[in-house]
């Protein structure tokens, strides 16, 4: 991830923001009365249905989103540095999805266009990981990738063989698709897609590249997938939110998923297991090409013509409160392996639970817990020995010392209070142990408030 404390943004995507802005505020004030007024509690949306023009644009082929993440992190003992800090970081969301079968007549095809904006600092960066190396998690998942406007999302979609057959094509990120998961939790460990967190070369969202994405359904449970997804670092940097050209491409990242949806009496459950490979050139994390520590020899990193992982993940709700369903406890693990040749980390693993509607007077909320293990390469550690021994550094204060990583344990505890359909507000608190994987910091506690909106 990058932090970039300048804002970008290029005319093509100030036009666009300032058009989407302008459009969802105009159409916001069009009429006053409707089922789902401004504000309404019962509403998934802060202003509401637009006095009925929401749905009647629904019904011609046309829906708006817009939604806020806001994330707050406090050390609250511990780590790198324990003086006290507040950290804020956010991003918002702005996006359209128009039913080409509504508006133009193509069955079964769909058009997405989606601009973010993320702003902010993160309280790991430099208060719980050691800011030579960091942390391998972050206490505030939406920061990262610089603070500036991206498009997000834009892609064509068209379905065949009665919805059997969907294919995706445009630009979007990987963990849309393959190694999906919610975003409720604060903490990096237990959001969203684990492969493009430690897999160096798989780019979540906010990034988008080029990419196509074909998933058929083999039954109505169970469908396969696989995509074809551009690698190109320069998608990452400040400044290349708005990029449409391929300059800068590497290779490709190609995916391929099983995606098992089963009911376990009458329960929903989502059982995923997948494998990707990269084309392009990858650096080892130690020896040059003769073998020996690059790190000593003074010569260039090997070069592997490949990288490649391996993911799987679980989410399966096992109780019910009465007969209704949308309450319950749910359970989830989830696991990544990387190519320990190339790869800093070479396996990361979590395990959770989400008990949803806890109190019957409070049906919609819902509590979390959850605890992972993120593991550094060995061969990356021996680097960094091999590195100190050559420069004859050996101690940790020593401002060239380059910190031994080896493995970071985080653990988060959540209440989501659903205050309004449209919004929750998550209060949480996290314990990081062994911050970055570096045993001389020490284990911290952060506070945190997740908020979470849809306009």
């Amino acid at each position: 991830m990058q932090d970039s404390r300048q804002r970008y943004l290029g005319p093509s995507g100030l036009q666009a923001c300032t058009f989407t802005f302008a459009l969802l505020s105009g159409l916001a004030v069009v009429s006053p009365a409707s089922a789902m007024d401004a504000f309404d509690s019962q509403s998934p949306y802060m202003f509401g249905n637009w006095g009925g023009t929401r749905d009647d644009l629904a019904q011609r082929g046309v829906e708006f989103n817009a939604s806020y993440v806001g994330e707050v992190g406090a050390n609250l003992g511990g780590g790198y540095d324990n003086s006290r800090a507040t950290r804020y970081s956010d991003q918002f969301a702005f996006g359209a999805k128009f039913d080409l079968q509504k508006l133009l007549g193509w069955h079964d095809a769909a058009f997405q266009l989606t601009v973010t904006d993320r702003n902010g600092d993160n309280i790991s960066n430099d208060r719980v990981g050691d800011p030579r190396v960091g942390t391998l998690s972050s206490s505030q998942e939406v920061w990262g990738r610089g603070s500036h406007w991206r498009l997000t999302q834009m892609f064509y979609q068209q379905k065949f063989l009665d919805q059997r057959l969907d294919i995706k094509v445009g630009r979007f990120g990987e963990g849309e698709d393959f190694n999906t998961y919610d975003c409720d939790f604060q903490n990096l460990a237990f959001c969203g897609s684990q492969v493009g967190n430690w897999g160096g070369i798989w780019y979540n969202w906010p990034v988008s590249q080029w990419t196509a994405r074909v998933k058929y359904a083999l039954t109505p449970e169970l469908y396969a997938q696989i995509g074809a997804y551009e690698q190109n670092p320069s998608n990452t940097e400040s400044g290349n939110g708005f990029k449409l050209s391929g300059s800068g491409t590497e290779g490709a990242v190609l995916p391929v998923e099983l995606v098992w949806q089963p009911h376990v009496n009458g329960l929903p459950g989502e059982y995923r297991a997948g494998y990707y490979y990269s084309t392009a050139d990858a650096k080892d994390v130690l020896k040059d090409s003769n073998g020996q520590p690059a790190a000593i020899s003074g010569n260039d990193y090997r070069s592997a013509s490949s990288k490649h992982g391996f993911w799987f993940g679980v989410k399966q709700q096992v109780t019910q409160v009465g007969a209704d369903t949308s309450r319950g406890l749910s359970l989830f693990t989830m696991a990544t392996v990387h190519d320990k040749k190339t790869n800093l980390v070479d396996h990361y693993v979590s395990a959770g639970a989400v008990y949803k509607g806890l109190l019957d007077a409070r049906p919609l909320d819902d509590i979390g817990f959850a605890v992972s293990l993120i593991h550094v390469n060995p061969s990356y550690r021996k680097n960094a020995k091999a590195s100190n021994l050559f420069n004859g550094v050996y101690d940790y204060d020593d401002p060239s010392y380059m910190p031994v990583q080896d493995t970071e344990y985080n653990a988060e505890l959540n209440y989501g209070v659903h205050v309004t359909q449209w919004l929750t507000v998550r209060p949480n608190v996290q314990y990081i142990r062994h911050p970055g994987g570096v045993t001389q910091v020490d284990d911290a506690w952060v506070g945190g408030l997740k908020i979470q909106a849809s306009f």
